[in-house]
């Protein structure tokens, strides 16, 4: 029992002592736990770059590629099909309305012309011949009728009036009064079927004369007209005035009707024909200024909306836009792809900041990251307006005495020391912290 007891007492002083010595290191933790504080690592500042918001105008550029075109174009086809004669111009040649470009050979067209010259001009002969000759000698002829057979009727009625009275008086027999009578009905015949012959030819035969002495020449003008229209079509002219582009055959090839002979090109005038979407070209408006950016050009070219298209592509639904250059002195050439810029909406007094100042978050929402008073970055939610290649309109959610953050802020936590720097260091600085 007794040596239980001593056991018991033994494992008691082990106890006690591990407590103090518990306790002591505890002691001495304490002890040094403010020496440790005092030791730990300073805050992270990044280095940004910082401006306030700026006032000033900005406008919208709704930007598209396009392929230039000539302002006109005429792809100059024969309407005959002939050798060519002899060509006028070479490509390149410039040319006036008007001017004679080539000729096809037209010996054939040409006899055929002069032969149905003659014609009209025999057509033009006899048409004269009836209106001032065979037309009026008719009408003469049945007038001089009537006036015989009126004469005729009257000398018979004087007849039948002093026979009717000499019989009356019995100095002549009944049959000479019968036969004056008779004679009488005989020249009233005669003279109504000459006022009707005259009739007739006053009111149908001469007109059908005439008729048919216009037609006769009108058909013989209109076979000349042909043949003469047969030899303006060997003789190809340009209907406008440019630049020949296109001269595929040489003088003695075969042309063929409806075959593009000659192309000319007005290129004093290109258009930059570009396809935009329907809600950027519902902000554009005839005589919109816009830029043209061409391949190897140092400075882009001034030009204007000439043309909106009313109606949608049907293939893109898109909407064309037209854009008119001026090319007097010929440096630009048809077919470059060319890249355009069309001022669109413009505020002549806007709050503006950098475009890389501007985060967006995954619900599309727009902010900035600011350098509050405390020198730590905070982001403020934003509205923005118009946004333009390098700058932002920031139309609600920032002061004019804000400090916006344009470089450094991608990534950035809120509550990060900041400050502000150079533009290397804030690059170097927004790299080596962009993951925090």
């Amino acid at each position: 029992m007794g040596r239980k007891m001593s056991r018991n007492s033994i494992k008691e002083t082990v106890c006690a002592q591990a407590r103090w010595i518990l306790l002591g290191a505890m002691a001495l933790l304490a002890a040094f736990l403010p020496g440790c504080k005092q030791e730990s690592a300073p805050e992270t500042q990044v280095t940004v770059q910082a401006e306030h918001p700026e006032l000033g105008p900005i406008a919208e550029h709704i930007v598209a590629d396009a392929v230039l075109s000539p302002i006109a174009q005429a792809a100059i086809e024969p309407k005959i099909s002939a050798p060519v004669k002899k060509f006028y111009v070479q490509r390149g040649s410039k040319v006036s309305q008007g001017q004679l470009l080539a000729t096809l050979e037209n010996r054939d067209l040409t006899a055929t012309a002069l032969d149905n010259r003659g014609a009209y001009e025999a057509a033009q002969a006899d048409y004269a011949t009836a209106t001032r000759a065979q037309v009026p000698e008719a009408t003469q002829q049945a007038e001089l009728a009537v006036k015989q057979a009126k004469a005729n009727l009257d000398l018979n009625q004087v007849i039948v009036e002093s026979r009717t009275k000499l019989f009356a008086e019995g100095a002549i027999p009944g049959r000479d009064l019968d036969t004056a009578q008779a004679a009488l009905v005989q020249a009233q015949s005669a003279y109504a079927v000459a006022e009707k012959h005259l009739q007739a030819q006053l009111s149908v035969s001469q007109a059908a004369a005439l008729k048919a002495a216009q037609g006769q020449l009108t058909s013989a003008q209109g076979k000349y007209e042909a043949a003469k229209a047969q030899v303006a079509y060997s003789e190809i002219r340009s209907p406008i005035s440019g630049v020949v582009t296109e001269r595929p055959l040489f003088a003695g090839e075969t042309a063929s009707a409806g075959t593009p002979l000659l192309t000319v090109m007005d290129t004093s005038t290109l258009l930059a024909k570009a396809h935009i979407g329907q809600s950027m070209a519902q902000q554009l408006k005839l005589g919109d200024a816009a830029s043209v950016s061409v391949p190897g050009m140092d400075k882009p070219v001034e030009a204007k909306v000439t043309l909106i298209s009313p109606a949608l592509d049907p293939g893109s639904t898109t909407v064309e836009v037209w854009l008119r250059i001026d090319n007097r002195d010929g440096k630009l050439r048809v077919g470059t792809p060319v890249k355009v810029s069309i001022t669109g909406r413009t505020v002549a007094k806007a709050w503006k900041v950098p475009s890389s100042a501007i985060l967006t978050a995954l619900d599309g929402s727009k902010s900035v990251m600011v350098i509050g008073s405390d020198e730590k970055a905070h982001r403020k939610r934003v509205t923005l307006g118009i946004v333009d290649g390098d700058e932002a309109q920031v139309t609600s959610g920032l002061l004019p005495s804000d400090v916006v953050i344009t470089i450094g802020g991608y990534a950035m936590d809120e509550g990060t020391k900041v400050k502000v720097g150079a533009a290397d260091d804030a690059d170097a600085s927004g790299k080596d912290g962009g993951g925090n």
